[in-house]
């Protein structure tokens, strides 16, 4: 079963994507914000991120480049979601893999994360 660690701070939006990829048997641990995201885990590494870009105490973009420099995260693809950004600007930001726009459509986030992982 492949791992995916989710950073949303939307309950809503966080829910339904946990909900959605574990019916489809993915393991799916997510986080309300950058701070517990931080606090998590180091020993349990995902096969994927997924992080959003406006959090209450940061930017998904600065996740993304922290995970991107980190030895033991350097090589896991990040996808980013956003209502507000535009992919060319978040993908300048950050060496995300991945970009998708809010709101988004299930079916195409599954084959993107199939396609990464």
């Amino acid at each position: 079963m492949k791992n995916i660690f989710i950073v949303e701070d939307e309950t809503g939006i966080r829910d339904a994507l946990q909900l959605l990829l574990s019916f489809e048997n993915y393991d799916v641990r997510s986080f309300a914000n950058a701070e517990t995201f931080n606090k998590r885990d180091h020993s349990v590494v995902p096969d994927i991120f997924i992080l959003d870009v406006m959090l209450p105490d940061g930017l998904g973009t600065d996740l993304c480049n922290q995970l991107k420099t980190a030895p033991e995260t350097a090589n896991i693809p990040v996808m980013i979601i956003s209502a507000h950004a535009k992919s060319d600007k978040v993908l300048e930001s950050c060496n995300a893999d991945e970009f998708i726009a809010k709101p988004f459509d299930i079916d195409d986030v599954l084959a993107k994360i199939e396609k990464l992982t």
